[in-house]
């Protein structure tokens, strides 16, 4: 098990890392979810010694491994800018470690050959880095990482130079192989959706701190606070700062539904996601609000509508094509049982979940 305790991370009068403790089991897949400079990679680096905590403790199976030489873990570690040795070929780069190992020449090419299948190489297998694409770059530093069988593997937005079709696959195929050898994966992205995907285990970051841990379904469904709710939505959340009395819920001039039982009357920050909200009213689309187009982007299957209510800029999402002109006047239907509400200190007072689990 791989135990974070209190670990900050100080840089001049910066904060890089605040207070995160995590535990992860071995053999389970970690996600790191949070926008560029949330402190994800900077996370990595000292759980693979690359730095050392200002404070607190990282613990592999007990026991401490602050201040333990990189070369004397055994850890591997995928960036997003692909490292790889320019004057080795794509065979030599993925054996690498397993020749530092000493491991035999027989089960030293079978793995290195079938990661390189895996990861769509064999055909390179020849070439020096400097004749490959950086998708291929790409692929070889995650086929190194993936035969040297270390207990801990940290993938750095390891499929962001990928193309999509690769990037799909590897999705599946990476956390099942590692899952396999028993390795704590620990995988940073910036995309909820990659996060849904993967599955597992999700930590959101931002501004160097964990935010909420636990399974990536019930983190995304039940956020703790309006802040990792907005890190665990892409699009971002619509937001609405409404009263509530008791005529129902205010938001500017228009009124947002009626009021919900149980919550005081107060101040709330209401946050409906871009796919629950609709362009036709139903028994379940029956709270009409109206807002101005700013613009669209039609994906194909999806249209994205970006408008301005009365007081916030928000975005819907629609399956099929709408077409719509910036300047028009629009009807929106919202269902209040997918609303997200937040008190005033930001904290999750009711969701989506209670009322639906479809939500």
């Amino acid at each position: 098990m791989l135990e974070l305790a209190g670990v900050t991370k100080q840089v001049g009068a910066e904060l890089h890392i605040n207070d995160v403790s995590l535990k992860m089991e071995r053999g389970s897949l970690n996600i790191l979810l949070g926008s560029t400079l949330s402190g994800k990679t900077s996370l990595m680096r000292l759980v693979a010694g690359l730095d050392r905590p200002t404070s607190g403790n990282i613990l592999i199976d007990g026991k401490s491994v602050v201040g333990v030489q990189v070369r004397r873990r055994n850890v591997a570690m995928v960036y997003q800018q692909f490292i790889n040795y320019p004057g080795f070929t794509v065979y030599e780069n993925i054996a690498s470690p397993m020749r530092l190992a000493g491991v035999d020449e027989k089960t030293l090419d079978k793995r290195v050959r079938e990661a390189a299948e895996l990861l769509k190489l064999t055909d390179y297998l020849d070439r020096t880095p400097l004749y490959l694409s950086g998708g291929q770059q790409q692929r070889t530093a995650i086929a190194r990482a993936l035969v040297k069988e270390a207990e801990l593997v940290l993938l750095d937005e390891p499929l962001a130079n990928l193309d999509y079709k690769l990037r799909e696959e590897l999705r599946v195929e990476l956390p099942r192989i590692f899952s396999e050898t028993g390795a704590i994966l620990v995988y940073a992205t910036t995309e909820p959706y990659e996060a849904l995907m993967l599955g597992g285990h999700t930590a959101t970051l931002f501004e160097g701190q964990v935010t909420q841990f636990g399974r990536t379904i019930d983190v995304y469904k039940q956020p703790a606070d309006l802040t990792t709710a907005k890190i665990f939505s892409d699009p971002p959340l619509n937001i609405a700062k409404v009263d509530k009395t008791e005529a129902g819920l205010i938001y500017g001039t228009q009124k947002l539904g009626e009021a919900m039982q149980g919550l005081p009357n107060d101040s709330y920050t209401v946050a409906i996601r871009p796919h629950h909200v609709s362009l036709s009213r139903n028994d379940r689309y029956s709270v009409r609000t109206i807002a101005t187009v700013v613009s669209s982007e039609i994906s194909g299957s999806e249209t994205f509508i970006h408008v301005e209510t009365e007081q916030d800029r928000w975005v819907l999402l629609t399956h099929g094509v709408h077409r719509v002109t910036t300047g028009d006047v629009i009807e929106m239907f919202l269902d209040p049982s997918r609303y997200y509400v937040f008190n005033s200190t930001g904290a999750l007072v009711r969701s989506p979940v209670q009322i639906s689990e479809t939500a």
